[in-house]
């Protein structure tokens, strides 16, 4: 049995890696991410679409894990941003405000799918045209949804969360492990407390 993480994400694999799931294999989904319900549909169909995808080609007794996350304000999505005066228009949009940030997480391993959404709000302090700039330009928000990082330099403008702090880097963790033991993998830092 292998564990299998289907997406490219560095902090996805760092958060495993962290909860001591060790020898991970990285597939990246190919699989056209389609939405069309409500934030917490679109983000579940979403990340069980990628675990299907990479499952398909994997030993039944492999256990896939795939997450999909999305930054919504106001009923809307915002995505990665496709360029700097994108990732400004979102980062502004957020400025003084709070938006939900849902994480749909799927684990398959033989016939059994697993599948949830965790949401959390936050609070981004109001932020200047310049401070918005000045962190375009470190480079961190361009690969990610709502065009920022939480457990980066997007921390400063963050003034709370209201929920699980892994569901804004992208991985709910506590529901993860909780998935994780029902398809037969061991956390091995809980020494079977899990």
């Amino acid at each position: 049995m292998s564990v299998v993480l289907a997406s490219a994400s560095p902090r996805r694999l760092e958060l495993l890696k962290m909860i001591g799931i060790k020898d991970l294999l990285v597939i990246p989904s190919h699989a056209e991410e389609r939405g069309g319900g409500t934030p917490q549909e679109n983000v579940t169909a979403i990340a069980l679409c990628k675990c299907r995808d990479v499952a398909a080609s994997r030993p039944a007794d492999d256990v896939v894990i795939a997450a999909d996350t999305l930054v919504y304000l106001d009923g809307a999505a915002l995505g990665k941003p496709r360029d700097a005066r994108d990732a400004k228009e979102m980062l502004l949009s957020l400025s003084g405000r709070r938006h939900t940030v849902h994480t749909g997480v799927a684990v398959i391993t033989g016939d059994l799918e697993l599948t949830a959404c965790e949401r959390a709000n936050v609070f981004f302090r109001p932020i200047t045209e310049a401070e918005a700039d000045a962190y375009i330009a470190t480079g961190e928000p361009m690969d990610k949804a709502g065009a920022y990082g939480a457990q980066g330099i997007g921390a400063y403008f963050i003034e709370k969360i209201d929920g699980d702090f892994f569901t804004v880097m992208g991985l709910p963790l506590c529901r993860l492990g909780l998935m994780l033991k029902k398809a037969g993998v061991d956390i091995p830092f809980a020494g079977g407390l899990i």
